[in-house]
C-alpha cells in the first residue's frame, strides 16, 4: 500500500513517473507515466490493491495540452489575475497560467495525489500553485476568481452538467472562463465561443488516435 501522508505519495509519484515534456507544450516539464514507467503497466485491480485511484494526474490529456498552450500563447487572458484550474490533475494548465504571469492560481482536484503531483511539477517548473482537494462544484465559483480554466472535464454526463452549470455561475459573476476539450462526447458546444484549434498529439493508449484535434472554448 501507498503511505498515506503527502511525503509517502511524493515518493510514490518521483518512483514511478519521470519528468518529460508535454508534446504540445515542450516549454513545460511534468512528472508522467509512459511506456518506460511502472505505472503505465499497472491494471485498476493492480491500481486498487495499492491504494491508488486512477491516476489521471500522471498523463497530460489533450484538452489540458489546448488549453495550457492557448494560456502561454495569450498570456493577457492570465497576466496579473486571480485564476482557478478546476481538475487540474498534474497541474499543466495551472503552471501554465503562472508562466503567463497570473497573479495566483488556485489548483483543484478532488484526488489528493494531485497535491503531490502539482507540488512537484510545480517545483521543476519554478513557479507556486496553490493546491484545494475540496469539491468547488458544493458551492458557487469563489468571488476573488478573475478567469475560471478548465481542461477535459465532459467524460460523463452528470460531471460535464455540473461543471458546465458551474462554470456558467463563474462567468455570470464576472469571471473569465476558458474550457479545452478533444471532442468529449458530452461537451455542450451550445452557447460556446470557440477561441483556438490544435492538432494535440497524444497516444492510443489513452485515445482513440495519435492525434487528436482539439479546441479551446469561452463562455460569452
Amino acid at each position: 500500500m501507498i503511505e498515506a501522508s503527502l511525503a509517502g505519495r511524493r515518493a510514490f509519484i518521483l518512483e514511478n513517473t519521470r519528468l518529460q515534456a508535454p508534446p504540445h507544450t515542450p516549454e513545460l516539464r511534468l512528472r508522467l507515466a509512459d511506456e518506460i514507467t511502472p505505472i503505465w503497466k499497472l491494471t485498476e485491480e493492480a491500481l486498487a490493491e495499492i491504494g491508488l485511484p486512477p491516476p489521471f494526474w500522471a498523463f497530460a490529456w489533450a484538452g489540458g495540452q489546448a488549453l495550457a498552450r492557448y494560456v502561454l500563447d495569450h498570456p493577457e487572458v492570465v497576466a496579473g489575475k486571480r485564476v482557478i484550474d478546476f481538475a487540474s490533475g498534474s497541474g499543466l494548465v495551472a503552471i501554465a497560467a503562472m508562466k503567463a504571469g497570473a497573479a495566483s492560481v488556485l489548483a483543484a482536484d478532488i484526488d489528493v495525489f494531485c497535491e503531490a503531483a502539482i507540488g512537484l511539477n510545480a517545483e521543476a517548473n519554478g513557479v507556486e500553485v496553490a493546491f484545494t482537494e475540496a469539491n468547488l462544484l458544493d458551492a458557487a465559483p469563489p468571488s476573488s476568481a478573475e478567469v475560471l480554466l478548465a481542461g477535459d472535464i465532459c467524460y460523463e454526463r452528470p460531471m460535464a452538467e455540473a461543471v458546465m452549470a458551474w462554470l456558467v455561475q463563474g462567468r455570470a459573476a464576472g469571471a473569465n472562463v476558458l474550457i479545452g476539450d478533444p471532442g468529449r462526447t458530452y461537451f455542450p458546444k451550445d452557447g460556446l465561443v470557440k477561441l483556438a484549434e490544435y492538432q494535440v498529439p497524444t497516444t492510443r493508449e489513452l485515445e482513440d488516435m495519435a492525434v487528436k484535434r482539439t479546441s479551446v472554448w469561452t463562455l460569452p
